[in-house]
């Protein structure tokens, strides 16, 4: 990815859209490639989460509450 003017973040505190790097790392997300993506932060990082958690459900439907797996 490149770096500089080319990437935008969304800023979690002001809730702009920044183009660069122009507050500190702990208030942003990114870099996107697009000031529209980076606008829908927050529902990407919704979108990941959610299937995270639907990934791991997946994963651990199938073993006990012991932690072994039901096949074994």
């Amino acid at each position: 990815m490149a770096s500089g003017d080319d990437e935008y973040y969304y800023n979690t505190e002001t809730g702009e859209v920044e183009q660069g790097r122009c507050s500190l790392w702990s208030k942003v997300m990114g870099p996107y490639p697009t000031a529209e993506e980076a606008a829908r932060a927050l529902e990407i990082a919704r979108q990941r989460n959610a299937e995270a958690e639907a990934q791991e459900a997946e994963w651990n439907k199938d073993w006990d509450d012991d932690g072994w797996d039901d096949e074994d």
